[in-house]
C-alpha cells in the first residue's frame, strides 16, 4: 500500500495522473478540513482506485514528464488526494482544475486539536495556531522556539502533536489498481461510474469526449479555447452544447452514442465547421435581432440545428430571405420553449426534418407542435423577471425597431450613442412606489413594467411617478413613449391604474412583435438595412432588497464551497417544455457539481409549481434563510465565521455575566423585539415564522447578534421593504440610540449600512 508521501512523488513525477474524462476538483473548505481532522485522529478515508495502462495511449491531464511505459490514473480518489497535495505542497497538482483557495491556508490548533482555516482575528497572535502547510514544508523547529517561549509547561505535549501531524506523509492508502490490456476508455469509463454512485458522475458527453480524447488528446483543450473566446464575447456555452453542434454537423444525430463510429479526424473537421457556423449565426442574431449578449440570448439549442441545417446547405445561407426565416423559426423555438423539455427528442425530430424539408419544414413542424398557430398575444408577455422567455423579445423588439431614449430622445443604437453608452433595465413605474401602494413582487417585476434606457437617463428618471415624467418626455421628445410601447392615455399613469397599464402596454408589446415576426416569416427581400452593433449592459436600476438578499447568499455559499448558480433563470418541465418557474437561484448539478440533487431557490411561489418540481426531484427552498441554513447544517462540524464567533462570545458574555445596569436594558429590548413580530403581522400583514422561532430558541438579543453576523438581509427584511416597513426591522431597532451599548461598532455599522442602502434615514 503506498504512503501519502510516495503517492506526492508520484504525482510530481508524472507516474500518477488523472484522466481526461474526470472533472475538475469540487471539494470545498469545510471537506478538506474535516479530511484532515480525520486522518489525524488515525480514522479510515477510504480506499484509492488506480487504472495502470499506458498513459500515451489515453488522454490525460498533467505531464508524463516524458516517461514511458505503463502510468496510474487516478479513478476514485481525486478530491481526497488533491486536497492533501495542496495542503502539503502549497500548490495544486499539474493535473488540477478548480479552485485552489479550498485547500489553502489551513491551521491546525495544538492545544484544542482542530484544523480551522485562517482567520486573522483569532489566528495572527495567537501562538497554538500552526500553518498546516509551513509544518511540510519546512520543520519544527520555528514553533518549538515558540512554545518553549509562550507554554514551556506544555513543550512536549505540542511537539508531540505536530510530529503526529507531520506523520501523516507516513499514512498508508489502500490502492486497488484495474490492470490488464482488455480494459479500455469504454470499460473504465463504467468502472468509475459505478464506484463513483455516490459522487460526481460522468455526463453523456463527458463519456462521449472521452472516447474521442483516446485518439485525439487535445480534444478538450480545443473546444475549452473555443469556448474562452466566445467568453469573451460575451457567450458562455459549455461543453456539452459545443459537443452537440460538433455531433449534429459530423453524424445528424442528437445522441452522444453517435459519435462512437466518427474518427479522430472526422471529429476534428466537424468541429471546426460547427464552430464556424456558430460563429456565423452569433453574427447573424446580433446583427439582426440585437441580441448581442449572454442573458438575452434565446434558445440555446436551437443552434445545433442551425449548424446541422448549415452543413447540409453547404455551410451558408441561400440568401437574406433565407436567413430571416431561419430566425424566425430560432426565435418561435425559443418562446415556446421547444428545447426545454425532451432535448435529444425534439433535436432528433428537427434534424431529419431539416434534411427532408429544409428551413420551411422546420417552420411547419413547429406549428403543428403549437397546435397551428405561432402568434404572439398580450397575455404571452405576463411574465416577471429576466429569466421569462420573453425578456429577451422586449430586448429584442427594443434594438430592432430602434426604441428612443427618454432623456435624448435619441434611437438605442450604438453607432448614434456613442461607444461609452449602455443601456439599463428600467421599471416604468418604479420599484418602491409599487410596493408601497400594496402591489406583490411578481407584478413590480412584470415584463411590460420594463423598458429599456441609457444609464445616464434612468438615472435621472430615478423613482420619479409616471403620472409625472411620462409627460415631461414626451413634451421633449414628441413619439418617444409610442416608441417604447408605453400607452399615451394619461389616465393609464396612475398608480391606482397599473394593471390597466400593464394589460395595455402587452397588447402593444404583442403588436409590435407579430409584426417583426412576421416580416421574418415573408422572407421578402427588404431594403438594405444597418447590422445592429453590440450595446454593453449596465447593472440592474435601482436596488432591490430581495436582489441584494439572494446576491449576498450566493456570495455566501460559494464561500462554504457551493458552486455558481444560474441566477433569474427559467426551469422547464422535461416532458412538455412547460415553464415550471422562474428561479432566483439554481444549482442545476447539485450544490457541488455532480453531487446531490438539483437545487432551486424559488421566492415567488405562488408563480411556481413547486409540486411538479419536487415530483421531478429538485429541492426546492422557499426562503433564503431555510438554503442558507440548510447548507450550513449539512457541513456538518463546521465552525463558525469570524463574525459569527465574535457575536455569539459577545452574547453569550452578556446573557452569563450579571449585571444589574444592564439588564433593565436588555429586558426593554428583548420586548421590543418581540413586539416587532406582533407589529409586523398586525400593521404589514407579514407572518415572520423564522424570526418568532429564533426568539424562542436563542432569546430577542442573541437573535439581533445572529441577523447581524449573516452575509446578506434576512427574509424578514425583504419582506418588510417591499411593503415599506423598514421601521420594522431588527436593523432599525438596533439603531435606536438607547440600545447602542449592546452591540459592537461593527454590528451597527452593518445596520445602518443596510437600511442606508434602502433609503431609510437612520
Amino acid at each position: 500500500m503506498p504512503t501519502l508521501s510516495t503517492l506526492l512523488y508520484q504525482i510530481d513525477s508524472g507516474s500518477v495522473l488523472l484522466p481526461e474524462f474526470q472533472r475538475g476538483y469540487v471539494w470545498n473548505r469545510d471537506q478538506v478540513r474535516e479530511l484532515l481532522q480525520s486522518l489525524y485522529r488515525g480514522h479510515p478515508v477510504g480506499g484509492l482506485l488506480m487504472w495502470e495502462t499506458d498513459a500515451e495511449g489515453v488522454s490525460v491531464r498533467g505531464e508524463t514528464n516524458g516517461q514511458q511505459g505503463t502510468h496510474l490514473l487516478l479513478l476514485d480518489g481525486q478530491q481526497r488526494i488533491t486536497s492533501l497535495y495542496g495542503v502539503v505542497r502549497g500548490r495544486a497538482p499539474a493535473f488540477f482544475e478548480g479552485d485552489s483557495s479550498a485547500f489553502s491556508g489551513l491551521y491546525f490548533n495544538v492545544a484544542e486539536e482542530k484544523f480551522e482555516f485562517y482567520a486573522p482575528s483569532r489566528m495572527a497572535d495567537d501562538y497554538r495556531w500552526v500553518n498546516v502547510t509551513k509544518l511540510f514544508l519546512e520543520n519544527l523547529g520555528e514553533y518549538i522556539t515558540s512554545f518553549q517561549q509562550h507554554d514551556p509547561d506544555n513543550l512536549g505535549v505540542y511537539v508531540e502533536r505536530l510530529n503526529r501531524l507531520h506523520n501523516l506523509l507516513e499514512r498508508e492508502f489502500y490502492a486497488e489498481k484495474i490492470t490488464g490490456n482488455d480494459k479500455n476508455v469504454d470499460t473504465v469509463v463504467d468502472i468509475f461510474n459505478r464506484v463513483n454512485s455516490g459522487g460526481t458522475k460522468l455526463s453523456k458527453g463527458d463519456l462521449a469526449l472521452a472516447k474521442i480524447c483516446s485518439q485525439w488528446s487535445d480534444a478538450r483543450g480545443e473546444m475549452r479555447e473555443t469556448l474562452r473566446k466566445w467568453q469573451e464575447s460575451g457567450f458562455n456555452f459549455t461543453l456539452d452544447w459545443l459537443l452537440r453542434n460538433t455531433n449534429a454537423v459530423a453524424t445528424g444525430r442528437a445522441l452522444f452514442t453517435a459519435l462512437d463510429n466518427v474518427s479522430a479526424e472526422q471529429f476534428r473537421d466537424s468541429l471546426y465547421r460547427s464552430t464556424g457556423y456558430i460563429g456565423r449565426f452569433l453574427d447573424l442574431v446580433s446583427g439582426r435581432l440585437g441580441l448581442d449578449h449572454d442573458r438575452v440570448l434565446m434558445a440555446r439549442y436551437a443552434f445545433p440545428v442551425v449548424s446541422r441545417l448549415l452543413e447540409l446547405n453547404g455551410g451558408r445561407f441561400d440568401d437574406r430571405s433565407h436567413q430571416d426565416k431561419v430566425l424566425y423559426w430560432y426565435v418561435h423555438a425559443a418562446l415556446w420553449g421547444r428545447f426545454a423539455g425532451s432535448t435529444e427528442t425534439f433535436l432528433q425530430k428537427d434534424y431529419e426534418t431539416v434534411e427532408r424539408s429544409g428551413i420551411d419544414g422546420l417552420i411547419t413542424a413547429l406549428e403543428r407542435w403549437r397546435g397551428g398557430n405561432l402568434d404572439v398575444h398580450a397575455h404571452d408577455f405576463e411574465g416577471s423577471t429576466k429569466g421569462s422567455r420573453f425578456y429577451p423579445l422586449l430586448y429584442m423588439l427594443t434594438r430592432v425597431n430602434q426604441a428612443r431614449d427618454f432623456g435624448s430622445g435619441i434611437p438605442l443604437r450604438a453607432d448614434m450613442l456613442g461607444k461609452n453608452s449602455s443601456l439599463q433595465v428600467h421599471h416604468l413605474f418604479p420599484k418602491s412606489l409599487l410596493y408601497q401602494a400594496g402591489y406583490e413582487r411578481s407584478q413590480v417585476n412584470a415584463i411590460a413594467n420594463f423598458c429599456f434606457l441609457t444609464q445616464d437617463t434612468n438615472l435621472v428618471v430615478g423613482n420619479r411617478s409616471p403620472e409625472e415624467y411620462f409627460a415631461e418626455v414626451e413634451e421633449k421628445h414628441p413619439g418617444v413613449l409610442a416608441s417604447q410601447w408605453i400607452p399615451t392615455d394619461p389616465e393609464l399613469w396612475k398608480i391606482e391604474r397599473y394593471p390597466d397599464f400593464l394589460q395595455a402596454r402587452r397588447e402593444l408589446l404583442a403588436e409590435a412583435a407579430q409584426s417583426f415576426l412576421t416580416e421574418l416569416r415573408t422572407g421578402e427581400p427588404t431594403a438594405d438595412r444597418e447590422e445592429l452593433q453590440p450595446l454593453s449592459i449596465a447593472g440592474d436600476d435601482d436596488m432591490d432588497a430581495r436582489v441584494a438578499q439572494v446576491n449576498g447568499l450566493i456570495s455566501e455559499l460559494v464561500e462554504l464551497g457551493c458552486v455558481q448558480p444560474a441566477t433569474d433563470t427559467e426551469i422547464a418541465d422535461p416532458r412538455t417544455g412547460r415553464a415550471l418557474a422562474v428561479a432566483e437561484a439554481f444549482w442545476p448539478e447539485g450544490l457541488q457539481t455532480g453531487q446531490g440533487s438539483p437545487v432551486v431557490l424559488e421566492l415567488d411561489t405562488a408563480d411556481a409549481d413547486l409540486p411538479r418540481l419536487e415530483e421531478l426531484g429538485y429541492e426546492v427552498f422557499t426562503s433564503v434563510d431555510a438554503l442558507r441554513g440548510y447548507v450550513r447544517r449539512r457541513n456538518r462540524s463546521e465552525p463558525e465565521s469570524e463574525t459569527d464567533s465574535d457575536a455569539d462570545s459577545v452574547s453569550a458574555e452578556q446573557r452569563n455575566t450579571p449585571d444589574p445596569v444592564r439588564e433593565p436594558l436588555v429586558a426593554e429590548f428583548e420586548q421590543r423585539m418581540r413586539s416587532l413580530y406582533e407589529r409586523g403581522l398586525k400593521e404589514a400583514h407579514y407572518t415572520a415564522t423564522y424570526f418568532l422561532s429564533m426568539l424562542a430558541e436563542h432569546g430577542g438579543l442573541a437573535t439581533a447578534h445572529k441577523l447581524l453576523a449573516g452575509g446578506a438581509v434576512s427574509d424578514g427584511f425583504a419582506a418588510l421593504w417591499e411593503r415599506g416597513r423598514l421601521d420594522l426591522t431588527v436593523e432599525a431597532l438596533v439603531t435606536e440610540q438607547r440600545f447602542a451599548e449592546l452591540f459592537s461598532a461593527e454590528e451597527l455599522r452593518t445596520a445602518e449600512y443596510r437600511l442606508s442602502q434602502f433609503g431609510y434615514a437612520v
